[in-house]
Protein backbone atom coordinates (compact mmCIF):
# COMPACT_ATOMS: atom_id res chain seq x y z
CA UNK A 1 0.00 0.00 0.00
CA UNK A 2 1.70 3.41 -0.92
CA UNK A 3 1.73 5.96 1.67
CA UNK A 4 -1.03 8.44 2.12
CA UNK A 5 -0.97 11.88 1.50
CA UNK A 6 -1.69 14.45 4.12
CA UNK A 7 -4.43 13.34 6.29
CA UNK A 8 -8.27 15.09 6.44
CA UNK A 9 -8.32 13.65 9.77
CA UNK A 10 -6.50 13.66 12.54
CA UNK A 11 -4.78 10.91 13.96
CA UNK A 12 -5.03 8.68 17.44
CA UNK A 13 -3.84 6.23 18.69
CA UNK A 14 -6.24 3.52 17.33
CA UNK A 15 -5.51 4.82 14.01
CA UNK A 16 -1.84 4.83 14.37
CA UNK A 17 -1.71 1.00 15.64
CA UNK A 18 -4.29 -0.48 13.05
CA UNK A 19 -2.03 1.11 10.13
CA UNK A 20 1.09 -0.37 11.76
CA UNK A 21 -0.66 -4.04 12.24
CA UNK A 22 -1.30 -3.46 8.31
CA UNK A 23 2.43 -2.72 7.48
CA UNK A 24 3.55 -5.61 9.63
CA UNK A 25 1.18 -7.78 8.09
CA UNK A 26 2.72 -6.92 4.27
CA UNK A 27 6.14 -7.07 5.70
CA UNK A 28 6.49 -8.19 8.77
CA UNK A 29 7.69 -6.88 12.38
CA UNK A 30 11.28 -5.68 10.74
CA UNK A 31 8.87 -3.38 8.34
CA UNK A 32 7.88 -1.47 11.61
CA UNK A 33 10.14 1.54 12.45
CA UNK A 34 8.24 5.12 13.73
CA UNK A 35 9.96 6.31 9.90
CA UNK A 36 8.22 3.97 7.74
CA UNK A 37 4.77 4.39 9.44
CA UNK A 38 5.04 8.17 9.75
CA UNK A 39 5.72 8.11 5.93
CA UNK A 40 2.27 5.38 5.73
CA UNK A 41 -0.03 7.65 7.30
CA UNK A 42 1.34 10.77 5.37
CA UNK A 43 2.89 12.65 8.47
CA UNK A 44 5.79 13.83 10.38
CA UNK A 45 7.72 11.01 12.79
CA UNK A 46 7.34 13.42 15.37
CA UNK A 47 3.77 13.39 15.07
CA UNK A 48 3.43 9.19 15.94
CA UNK A 49 4.96 10.36 19.56
CA UNK A 50 1.63 11.94 20.49
CA UNK A 51 -0.06 8.64 20.18
CA UNK A 52 2.75 5.69 21.13
CA UNK A 53 6.00 6.29 23.21
CA UNK A 54 8.36 4.33 21.75
CA UNK A 55 8.35 1.16 19.27
CA UNK A 56 7.92 -0.68 22.14
CA UNK A 57 4.98 0.47 23.15
CA UNK A 58 4.19 0.57 19.46
CA UNK A 59 4.45 -3.28 19.12
CA UNK A 60 2.68 -3.48 22.35
CA UNK A 61 -0.31 -1.63 20.88
CA UNK A 62 -0.17 -3.70 17.80
CA UNK A 63 -0.15 -7.00 19.90
CA UNK A 64 -3.28 -5.73 21.66
CA UNK A 65 -4.80 -4.59 18.67
CA UNK A 66 -4.90 -8.47 17.20
CA UNK A 67 -5.29 -9.75 20.80
CA UNK A 68 -8.50 -7.63 21.16
CA UNK A 69 -10.01 -9.31 18.22
CA UNK A 70 -9.86 -13.06 19.60
CA UNK A 71 -13.57 -14.18 20.04
CA UNK A 72 -14.93 -15.03 23.83
CA UNK A 73 -15.71 -18.91 23.69
CA UNK A 74 -19.28 -19.77 24.53
CA UNK A 75 -19.52 -21.55 27.80
CA UNK A 76 -19.13 -24.91 27.43
CA UNK A 77 -16.71 -26.16 30.31
CA UNK A 78 -13.01 -25.20 30.86
CA UNK A 79 -11.54 -27.45 28.70
CA UNK A 80 -13.88 -26.71 25.50
CA UNK A 81 -12.95 -22.28 26.12
CA UNK A 82 -9.41 -22.96 26.79
CA UNK A 83 -9.17 -24.89 23.56
CA UNK A 84 -11.09 -22.53 21.73
CA UNK A 85 -9.40 -19.72 22.87
CA UNK A 86 -5.83 -21.22 21.91
CA UNK A 87 -7.06 -22.57 18.60
CA UNK A 88 -8.45 -18.73 17.79
CA UNK A 89 -5.05 -17.28 19.16
CA UNK A 90 -3.48 -19.86 16.33
CA UNK A 91 -6.11 -18.46 13.53
CA UNK A 92 -4.89 -14.67 14.77
CA UNK A 93 -1.50 -15.95 14.15
CA UNK A 94 -1.80 -17.35 11.00
CA UNK A 95 -3.23 -14.02 9.99
CA UNK A 96 -0.62 -12.41 11.62
CA UNK A 97 2.70 -14.09 11.27
CA UNK A 98 4.93 -11.49 12.35
CA UNK A 99 2.68 -11.61 16.01
CA UNK A 100 5.07 -14.44 16.93
CA UNK A 101 7.99 -12.16 17.13
CA UNK A 102 6.20 -9.60 18.70
CA UNK A 103 5.29 -11.63 21.82
CA UNK A 104 8.81 -12.80 21.96
CA UNK A 105 10.18 -9.37 21.25
CA UNK A 106 7.92 -7.86 24.61
CA UNK A 107 9.78 -7.75 27.92
CA UNK A 108 6.67 -7.03 29.69
CA UNK A 109 2.70 -7.92 29.22
CA UNK A 110 0.40 -5.00 28.50
CA UNK A 111 -3.52 -4.42 30.46
CA UNK A 112 -4.80 -6.52 27.42
CA UNK A 113 -2.63 -9.54 27.48
CA UNK A 114 -3.19 -9.22 31.31
CA UNK A 115 -6.74 -9.63 30.74
CA UNK A 116 -6.79 -12.34 28.48
CA UNK A 117 -4.32 -14.46 30.72
CA UNK A 118 -6.50 -13.91 33.28
CA UNK A 119 -9.71 -14.82 31.48
CA UNK A 120 -8.15 -18.17 30.49
CA UNK A 121 -6.75 -18.76 34.42
CA UNK A 122 -10.89 -18.00 35.24
CA UNK A 123 -11.45 -20.65 32.89
CA UNK A 124 -9.95 -23.22 34.75
CA UNK A 125 -10.39 -21.58 38.43
CA UNK A 126 -14.17 -20.42 37.85
CA UNK A 127 -14.71 -24.48 36.97
CA UNK A 128 -12.95 -25.95 40.17
CA UNK A 129 -9.36 -25.85 39.63
CA UNK A 130 -6.97 -24.86 42.59
CA UNK A 131 -5.09 -21.54 41.89
CA UNK A 132 -1.73 -24.21 42.43
CA UNK A 133 -3.08 -26.51 39.63
CA UNK A 134 -3.89 -23.55 37.47
CA UNK A 135 -0.46 -21.83 37.79
CA UNK A 136 1.11 -25.42 36.70
CA UNK A 137 -0.93 -25.36 33.74
CA UNK A 138 -0.37 -22.27 32.65
CA UNK A 139 3.56 -22.33 32.91
CA UNK A 140 2.87 -26.07 30.87
CA UNK A 141 0.70 -24.25 27.87
CA UNK A 142 3.33 -21.55 27.79
CA UNK A 143 2.90 -19.83 23.79
CA UNK A 144 0.28 -21.94 23.24
CA UNK A 145 -2.10 -19.65 24.87
CA UNK A 146 -1.00 -17.47 21.99
CA UNK A 147 -1.27 -19.66 19.15
CA UNK A 148 1.71 -21.11 19.01
CA UNK A 149 4.60 -23.77 20.23
CA UNK A 150 8.68 -22.85 20.73
CA UNK A 151 10.74 -25.38 18.88
CA UNK A 152 14.37 -25.18 18.28
CA UNK A 153 15.68 -25.56 14.77
CA UNK A 154 12.80 -24.61 12.73
CA UNK A 155 14.62 -25.17 9.23
CA UNK A 156 15.44 -28.15 7.61
CA UNK A 157 19.09 -29.35 8.30
CA UNK A 158 21.68 -28.04 5.64
CA UNK A 159 22.17 -30.36 2.10
CA UNK A 160 18.67 -31.69 2.79
CA UNK A 161 17.89 -30.10 -0.98
CA UNK A 162 20.62 -31.64 -2.23
CA UNK A 163 19.64 -35.60 -2.97
CA UNK A 164 23.03 -36.83 -2.76
CA UNK A 165 22.97 -35.41 0.75
CA UNK A 166 20.01 -36.13 1.86
CA UNK A 167 21.12 -39.32 1.34
CA UNK A 168 23.84 -39.24 3.78
CA UNK A 169 21.60 -37.39 6.27
CA UNK A 170 19.01 -40.46 6.15
CA UNK A 171 21.58 -43.13 6.42
CA UNK A 172 23.32 -41.35 9.28
CA UNK A 173 19.89 -40.64 11.18
CA UNK A 174 17.55 -42.93 10.47
CA UNK A 175 15.00 -42.78 12.78
CA UNK A 176 14.43 -38.80 11.92
CA UNK A 177 14.61 -39.86 8.03
CA UNK A 178 11.54 -42.13 8.67
CA UNK A 179 9.49 -39.42 10.40
CA UNK A 180 10.16 -37.02 7.50
CA UNK A 181 9.45 -40.24 4.78
CA UNK A 182 6.32 -41.25 6.17
CA UNK A 183 5.18 -37.03 6.84
CA UNK A 184 5.53 -36.61 3.29
CA UNK A 185 3.56 -39.88 2.67
CA UNK A 186 0.67 -38.67 4.93
CA UNK A 187 0.73 -35.30 3.86
CA UNK A 188 -0.01 -34.33 0.34
CA UNK A 189 2.50 -31.04 0.83
CA UNK A 190 5.01 -32.97 2.14
CA UNK A 191 5.50 -31.01 5.14
CA UNK A 192 4.20 -30.84 8.88
CA UNK A 193 1.22 -29.92 9.62
CA UNK A 194 1.38 -27.28 11.60
CA UNK A 195 -1.93 -26.47 12.97
CA UNK A 196 -2.83 -30.51 13.50
CA UNK A 197 0.28 -30.67 15.31
CA UNK A 198 -0.43 -27.68 17.65
CA UNK A 199 -3.79 -29.19 18.54
CA UNK A 200 -2.27 -32.67 19.26
CA UNK A 201 -0.35 -31.15 21.45
CA UNK A 202 -3.20 -28.60 23.42
CA UNK A 203 -5.29 -31.56 23.31
CA UNK A 204 -2.58 -33.96 25.15
CA UNK A 205 -2.03 -31.32 28.10
CA UNK A 206 -5.61 -30.24 28.66
CA UNK A 207 -6.68 -33.89 28.93
CA UNK A 208 -3.45 -34.06 31.40
CA UNK A 209 -4.88 -31.16 34.17
CA UNK A 210 -8.59 -33.13 34.17
CA UNK A 211 -6.55 -36.16 35.15
CA UNK A 212 -4.55 -34.23 37.27
CA UNK A 213 -7.23 -32.47 39.07
CA UNK A 214 -9.14 -35.83 39.42
CA UNK A 215 -6.01 -37.00 41.19
CA UNK A 216 -6.15 -34.04 43.62
CA UNK A 217 -2.96 -33.02 42.46
CA UNK A 218 -1.07 -30.37 44.24
CA UNK A 219 2.89 -29.06 43.42
CA UNK A 220 6.10 -29.85 45.33
CA UNK A 221 7.43 -28.26 48.54
CA UNK A 222 10.33 -26.52 46.70
CA UNK A 223 13.71 -28.21 47.60
CA UNK A 224 15.23 -25.04 49.57
CA UNK A 225 18.50 -26.79 48.99
CA UNK A 226 18.53 -26.54 45.43
CA UNK A 227 18.81 -23.07 45.61
CA UNK A 228 21.45 -22.60 48.41
CA UNK A 229 24.46 -22.04 46.79
CA UNK A 230 27.02 -24.83 46.84
CA UNK A 231 29.67 -24.82 50.44
CA UNK A 232 33.44 -24.90 48.90
CA UNK A 233 35.83 -27.45 49.22
CA UNK A 234 37.90 -28.02 51.57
Amino acid sequence: MPPKQGRATPLDRTAVLAEAVVLADEGGLAAISMRALAARLGVVPMALYKHVADRADLVGGMIDTVVQTYPTPDDDGWQARVRARALAARDAQEQHPWMRAAIDEAERPTLTTLAYMDAVAADFIDDGFSVDLTHYAMHALGHRIWGYSTEAFRSAPAGADDEAAAAMLAAQFPHVASIAMDTAMRNPAGACDERHEFAFGLDLLLDAFARLREAGWVSAVPDASLSRPASPST
